[in-house]
């Protein structure tokens, strides 16, 4: 096996999957936790409503974050993939194409933020409703959206579980950051299942059992950016001597 591409240090490609990794967390707390949280009155569709009209361009914001973070996420997943290939090729591209589907479940998802802003806006077609009605279908968007966000998450937890997987066995990064990983692919997974069979409990559960998640991807986005891998192992594995044996992919 050669070089990811062209001769180019694996370690170019772990510098680029960690700053864009801490730059799609950045992106998903902005729309999550410091936009769509402050909007969103839970069981208040009047006030959810009120505050949407109050500050459409904010709302806009969290959706453009949203999608600036699973743009970033197709580069991490692509870098991840050449990073990870001199582990098993399958399983890199099994863990690939989980993270494709992920992607594209979360960016649909992002069409149905957009409800409220029509449903809303000063456009005449939704005056043939009353306000009532339509602030209880903006809200329903918005809890649909979570639930999609739910769905979509369900492949990221087996994302973790299989790339923390090829982690720990890499032999060229730490099996520690491989463990966290799988840590967080079990909490998706329940935060996830809870989500569609037990609300009320995933509502209890969310706040805690994130917390490995962010710990477990902060760690790899680090260690990727300010470490990279052991380019002496990845090159053992990926079956190369050195640098100049390089042909391509």
């Amino acid at each position: 096996m050669a070089t990811p591409a062209n001769g180019t240090s694996p370690q170019v490609y772990a510098r680029i999957a960690g700053l864009l990794y801490i730059v799609l967390i950045i992106a998903g707390a902005l729309g999550e936790i410091f936009i769509r949280s402050r909007l969103v009155v839970p069981g208040d569709a009047a006030a959810t409503a009120g505050n949407i009209l109050g500050s459409p361009s904010l709302w806009r914001l969290g959706i453009a974050g949203d999608l600036v973070m699973h743009v970033c996420d197709v580069f991490v997943m692509w870098a991840l993939y050449l990073l990870l290939r001199p582990v098993s090729r399958n399983l890199a591209l099994l863990n690939l194409l989980l993270n494709l589907i992920q992607t594209a479940v979360l960016v649909a998802n992002k069409i149905i933020l957009l409800v409220p802003l029509f449903l809303l806006g000063d456009a005449a077609y939704p005056k043939a409703f009353d306000q009532a009605q339509l602030q209880a279908w903006s809200y329903l968007a918005i809890k649909l959206h979570d639930y999609g966000f739910g769905i979509g998450l369900i492949f990221f937890g087996c994302v973790c579980l299989l790339e923390g997987y090829l982690i720990r066995t890499s032999r060229y990064l730490p099996k520690l950051i491989g463990v966290l990983m799988q840590i967080a692919g079990a909490c998706y997974l329940i935060n996830s299942f809870a989500l569609l069979l037990a609300p009320h409990l995933e509502a209890r559960l969310f706040p805690a059992i994130m917390v490995p998640c962010l710990l477990a991807e902060l760690s790899l986005a680090l260690w990727l950016l300010i470490r990279g891998v052991d380019e002496a192992e990845w090159r053992k594995r990926a079956g190369m001597g050195s640098p100049a044996s390089a042909v391509g992919v």
